[in-house]
């Protein structure tokens, strides 16, 4: 009678929260917007702390624990961070200097000598296409000279402030969103540090509050859920950043000798950007052909051709022995997930639809061969 009491209690507990979910959905909607804007910056601090974590514990496993006089655990876990965190700001520091400066001079570029190729695809269009019989020059063309298009940016830069509310509202804008921005970045970064100095002391709190309140069985479950999709994330992040330097590395080499420019530059740019499943490369061909293309079209072409074939070769060779074979995922998967995490979250999306597909997939292939195990022993 006892049992029976208390199923019903539970019943009737779940049929008046399901009521109220229903009954109230937008503002449960709302209020679950509101929680988690304020919690970007935990959520953003809980992201950078596990890949860190990863660097980390390579470190702690590699260097100091084969020290012949063992470091105590806080200093060890101290200096494992620093150079963590460390390393990843150096190789973010390395590429953004290398990559930055050279965008700046090829819009610098661009800019002294657009009116130059202005007229030279004019007198290319009169020439071949005899387009002066239907179209004037001075119809065309907007401004003659550097000069003419500096002033047309700068009209057009006033027009953009005025039309917002005036240039004093737009800077104000800008300020209190790179403010905002900074204060995001910095309190995650202090929440990381927390994370990952106490992640023993954080766990074991967990899981004495996880045992407590929720049953064994269910645990169980929960722990082996959870194991599986740490595994895929960190499989997916070490893969993928393997990929990526194998992928710049033979970017790199491959302009040396076609002797197209900018290979370190866009060898390490095309190396960053293939960090984004499939589409990463090809975001990157992009911004180098542009770069490449302000010394030599010609060579931008070579470059594209070159990027291509190199990326044929990486789409069916490296990527499923380095990342396929690490997630366990096949690559019409992979594919899928890019897919949908980019239409739904952008690019954010393509890093986590892939780990998080490669999770779902583990579980559901163990959970088949599981039942036919069991169907077989009966």
């Amino acid at each position: 009678m006892e049992m029976n009491w208390k199923s019903f209690r539970q019943i009737a507990v779940t049929v008046f929260l399901l009521w109220l979910a229903i009954h109230y959905w937008d503002g449960l909607v709302s209020g679950l917007g509101l929680f988690l804007g304020a919690a970007i910056p935990l959520i953003l601090g809980c992201a950078i702390a596990y890949v860190v974590n990863i660097l980390m514990m390579f470190y702690e496993t590699k260097l100091f624990s084969k020290l012949k006089k063992p470091m105590t655990t806080s200093m060890c876990r101290i200096t494992s961070m620093i150079l963590a965190f460390l390393s990843i700001t150096l190789i973010v520091f390395f590429i953004a200097r290398m990559v930055i400066p050279e965008m700046i001079n090829c819009f610098q570029i661009m800019l002294k000598d657009f009116p130059g190729a202005l007229d030279a695809a004019w007198t290319w269009a009169v020439d071949t296409l005899h387009i002066n019989e239907y179209i004037k020059r001075d119809d065309l063309m907007i401004f003659q000279n550097q000069d003419d298009l500096q002033k047309l940016l700068s009209n057009a830069v006033k027009l953009l402030a005025t039309g917002v509310g005036g240039a004093l509202q737009v800077t104000f804008g800008v300020v209190t969103s790179v403010f905002s921005a900074l204060t995001t970045f910095l309190i995650a970064l202090i929440f990381s540090i927390y994370l990952l100095f106490g992640k023993e002391k954080i766990k074991g709190q967990c899981d004495r509050v996880i045992t407590h309140y929720i049953p064994t069985a269910i645990t169980k479950k929960f722990y082996y859920v959870l194991g599986v999709l740490d595994d895929s994330f960190h499989s997916f992040i070490v893969g993928q950043c393997v990929e990526a330097v194998i992928l710049g590395v033979l970017c790199m080499l491959g302009m040396f000798i076609l002797r197209i420019p900018y290979a370190a530059m866009v060898g390490c740019l095309v190396g960053f950007t293939a960090l984004i499943p499939i589409a990463g490369a090809y975001i990157g061909a992009i911004v180098g052909a542009f770069l490449i293309f302000t010394v030599s079209p010609v060579k931008a072409l070579i470059f594209l051709i070159f990027l291509v074939i190199l990326q044929q070769i990486e789409g069916n060779i490296i990527y499923p022995r380095v990342v396929g074979t690490a997630i366990g995922l096949p690559g019409i998967w992979v594919l899928s997930a890019v897919v949908i995490g980019g239409g739904m979250m952008g690019i954010p999306g393509m890093l986590l639809g892939v780990p998080i597909a490669s999770a779902l997939y583990r579980l559901l292939r163990n959970d088949i061969n599981h039942s036919n195990t069991l169907e077989k022993h009966k």
